[in-house]
């Protein structure tokens, strides 16, 4: 039995573990990265631990964490810091995730901004979102908490898209948390292979004979 959560209510572990699994299964969490949390009261959240596997997260795979750190931050994930900066910034979220979705990780590496050209993500996400550059990978996590928070402050975005990094999101909803990422995704998965069709048609010449 996990002492830790042994008070929480099992309908948010089992919410938790659903879009844990499909978030999973489109490849925006991974075995060595990712996060998912939700906040319990002002100064206390739930996060998995650092060996979590998140197509199977369940009662051992979370820890409970207090604002200050003890013993079990050692248990948890390395993004427990940026979470717990969140949630102690930020009043209005109430689940916090970060996710690595290779599409949209890609599409980051050679933008400065997203321009989704697709309905869902044009309709949902706006016109443009801005790429924030982490910029020197080396020294990152000592900055992670304190640069996302200020984007999300500046910004007024309950997310934020970090080149070569991925996205990190907040909501007072799990499934609407999780839309977000999929929006993200999407929009550039589509710009991706819309980027395909036009080199084919670009090039079509290139079979001709004679």
């Amino acid at each position: 039995m996990n002492i830790h959560i042994k008070n929480i209510d099992q309908n948010l572990i089992n919410e938790i573990s659903s879009i844990s699994l499909a978030m999973f299964r489109k490849s925006f969490f991974g075995v060595f990265h990712g996060s998912i949390s939700a906040r319990i009261s002002q100064n206390r959240f739930l996060i998995n631990k650092k060996d979590a596997i998140f197509d199977r997260i369940n009662n051992d795979s979370l820890i409970m964490l207090h604002d200050k750190e003890d013993y079990r931050w050692q248990e948890a994930s390395i993004d427990s810091f940026i979470h717990s900066n969140i949630y102690q910034s930020l009043t209005e979220a109430r689940f916090a995730v970060y996710a690595m979705p290779p599409y949209s990780v890609a599409y980051s590496l050679k933008h400065s901004v997203l321009l989704p050209k697709d309905y869902f993500g044009y309709r949902f996400l706006g016109k443009q979102i801005d790429i924030f550059d982490p910029k020197d990978y080396d020294s990152w996590y000592e900055r992670a908490d304190i640069d996302i928070l200020r984007y999300f402050k500046q910004s007024k975005k309950n997310f934020i898209f970090i080149r070569g990094y991925g996205i990190y999101a907040y909501h007072r909803d799990l499934h609407a948390l999780a839309k977000i990422i999929a929006l993200i995704e999407n929009s550039c998965k589509v710009l991706y292979l819309g980027g395909m069709l036009d080199a084919g048609y670009i090039n079509e010449g290139r079979f001709d004979i004679g």
